[in-house]
């Protein structure tokens, strides 16, 4: 008689069932928290060569925002 395989559980396989995860998984259980946590965007490849990191995206959009306050104001100040 052959022994079967003991596999490590590190190992993986080609497929899974339902009976090899533990009782009570639920798949994407905390993908809700996770993205109300978090605001990820993807940028054009362009976009990215000119804001290679967050930062420099943030400090472009701020930018941008201070711009268009001043803006409002301007407006509203000279009664437009």
């Amino acid at each position: 008689m052959k022994k079967a395989k003991r596999r490590s559980p590190d190992d993986l396989r080609a497929s899974y069932t339902r009976a090899d995860f533990p009782k009570g998984f639920v798949r994407g259980k905390y993908a809700a928290r996770f993205a109300a946590g978090s605001n990820v965007v993807r940028l054009d490849p362009e976009l990215h060569a000119a804001f290679p990191t967050s930062e420099a995206v943030d400090e472009a959009l701020a930018g941008i925002l201070r711009v268009a306050r001043n803006v409002r104001l301007t407006k509203r100040s000279s009664g437009r």
